[in-house]
């Protein structure tokens, strides 16, 4: 008997929880777990253009809100209800104050209230080009300024050169152009302008001579082209001339619209000054025989250019 009643005050325990969880559950229903906010941009100060993705949302309906509305290459967005609205060149304080007044002018809301938030900005980029890892086009926002954006692209190709031209969207037939300064220390020592919206970013290719025979180190030396360097210059790159070398006898090829054409140079004068030193230019070649008489120069002028297609590159000013 004593067990028949502890069993039955047992079974009452059990229906009072459970009864007492599910009316909990009642009134606690388990929400659903909410999606992740999109990142969104809010600076009043962005100006809405062709491309962007705006979130556009009307307070307490959601039946008029959009939250991914693309602005057309003629500068409309399209919203349910309400239609078309011209949103392009306004800034996000602006584009909300005008589809409020649309929605009350058609009648639809009497009082609404309506935030902008860009959630894709395609008009706040720079577009990066020329001798650079990774071209392409790169988020302005931040105030991000010229060494910033060309580190986003993974730095620069090999063959850059040191000048870069910035051309701005508003003025394009006028870019600026920036030397950049090799091994700079600290930013004093390098122009680093903002860069703004819609600019485009070209990184130059460096010029290229070659300094081949017999010299102390043979190889095809980076140079800028706006540079003009004089043939000893070129030779002092290449750490100089061997004694056996036949200064004489060294030969200057240059591209010309033809092809190619040679130039038989005197070094010797030109050392000594009793011939005018001439300037090298981006894809010249100059070949210093030696006086040994077994070197490429005696096989003619192209393989003298086949030689320089294989050899080493270097920075002229590392």
């Amino acid at each position: 008997m004593a067990k028949s009643n502890l069993a039955r005050v047992i079974v009452l325990i059990c229906a009072c929880v459970f009864a007492g969880i599910s009316a909990r559950a009642q009134q606690n229903p388990a929400q659903p777990a909410s999606p992740q906010p999109r990142e969104t941009v809010t600076d009043a100060n962005l100006v809405i253009g062709p491309g962007d993705v705006l979130d556009v949302e009307v307070f307490d309906t959601p039946e008029l809100s959009l939250s991914a509305a693309r602005v057309a290459d003629n500068g409309d967005i399209t919203l349910p209800v309400l239609g078309v609205v011209h949103v392009s060149g306004l800034n996000l304080a602006q584009a909300a104050r005008k589809i409020e007044a649309a929605l009350h002018a058609r009648g639809i809301m009497l009082q609404p209230h309506v935030t902008v938030a860009i959630v894709e900005n395609a008009t706040q980029g720079a577009t990066l080009l020329g001798e650079i890892k990774s071209p392409g086009v790169y988020s302005t926002m931040g105030g991000k300024r010229l060494l910033d954006i060309i580190a986003l692209a993974g730095g620069f190709t090999a063959a850059a050169g040191k000048s870069v031209t910035i051309a701005h969207r508003d003025d394009p037939h006028h870019p600026v152009t920036v030397t950049l300064v090799p091994n700079a220390r600290d930013l004093g020592a390098q122009r680093n302008p903002v860069i703004e919206p819609g600019d485009t970013i070209m990184v130059g290719r460096a010029g290229i001579i070659y300094i081949l025979g017999d010299v102390g180190k043979p190889g095809g030396f980076l140079i800028d082209n706006n540079e003009h360097i004089s043939l000893i210059e070129a030779l002092t790159l290449a750490g100089g001339w061997k004694r056996e070398a036949a200064l004489s006898q060294a030969r200057l090829i240059r591209k010309v619209p033809q092809g190619h054409e040679e130039l038989k140079l005197d070094l010797k004068h030109v050392i000594k000054g009793k011939q005018a030193d001439i300037k090298v230019e981006d894809g010249d070649i100059l070949y210093v025989p030696s006086s040994l008489g077994k070197t490429i120069a005696y096989r003619g002028m192209e393989a003298v250019i086949s030689a320089a297609q294989s050899v080493a590159v270097y920075q002229a000013y590392p």
